[in-house]
């Protein structure tokens, strides 16, 4: 959902109503780490609205570690040099989502910054502010479209630490893309991904599946720059959030194994 260019003050107001109108009880808020993984938590809504309009601080940590916590040594932005402080993290009022199943509950990414109106350099969402922003200096206006090709298979994260990550179930045997019958027999599975995503304000143009045990391959409908952006990075965090609830895990490794095709993501 995009709001308008309203004053600040009027669009709080205004989601205020919304909330009410779609009984939210809760929020998620949320921000890119610099692997583009979204790393976020829960607030009550009278925490939200404190911080909607002047902002909440955040450890830095997210932008001296790896995706699997582990810090790195040579980190320049943050690190035991720096104590890990909190940066300073505005709510973009314009990224408002509802999550579709978690019922209650809004969503919201977060913008960080160096200091009131002095973006994050190392932070890749205000990264890309700043390439559009001087695309549109430029004259340019800037569309973009993501393409994703992942693996799903019967698995947790628990089996799949079990299994050393070998060895994994596909959710379908075999090669077969553009598989009527295979997206037919998982439809509980497949209408959750599609709908759910349309719900989260991901429209997909097209979902099918791909060469390769289990795989599947989702094209997400173009935007502008940014949302584009946002919509491709929480395209993988909601797909892991829904699979879940079916009993499958998804990956988006290029290649998890040496003798299956490549699944890449393609932009456009």
């Amino acid at each position: 959902m995009e709001t308008t260019a309203k004053p600040r003050a009027a669009q709080i107001e205004a989601l205020r109503e919304e909330f009410k109108r779609r009984a939210i009880g809760k929020v998620k808020v949320g921000g890119f780490d610099i692997d583009g993984i979204l790393r976020g938590k829960y607030v009550s809504l009278d925490k939200f609205f404190s911080v909607a309009d002047g902002g909440v601080g955040f450890c830095d940590v997210i932008f001296g570690w790896d995706s699997g916590d582990q810090l790195y040594d040579n980190a320049q932005v943050t690190g035991w040099h720096s104590g890990y402080p909190d940066t300073r993290a505005t709510v973009d009022l314009s990224s408002f989502r509802v999550i579709p199943w978690e019922p209650g509950t809004a969503a919201f990414l977060l913008d960080f910054e160096e200091s009131p109106g002095k973006p994050l350099a190392v932070s890749p969402r205000q990264l890309l502010r700043r390439i559009d922003d001087k695309a549109r200096s430029m004259g340019f206006a800037v569309k973009a479209a993501s393409e994703y090709e992942f693996f799903l298979f019967k698995e947790t994260p628990q089996s799949l630490r079990e299994k050393g990550y070998a060895n994994l179930a596909p959710l379908s045997p075999g090669m077969f893309g553009y598989s009527w019958l295979r997206a037919s027999e998982n439809a509980p599975l497949v209408h959750a991904l599609v709908d759910g995503m349309a719900a989260f304000d991901i429209e997909l143009e097209g979902f099918h599946t791909e060469t390769g045990p289990g795989v599947y391959e989702a094209a997400i409908r173009y935007d502008s720059l940014l949302r584009s952006a946002d919509k491709a990075a929480l395209f993988k965090t909601a797909a892991k959030e829904i699979c879940a609830r079916y009993g499958v895990i998804p990956t988006f490794m290029a290649k998890w194994n040496k003798d299956l095709p490549i699944a890449p993501a393609r932009c456009g």
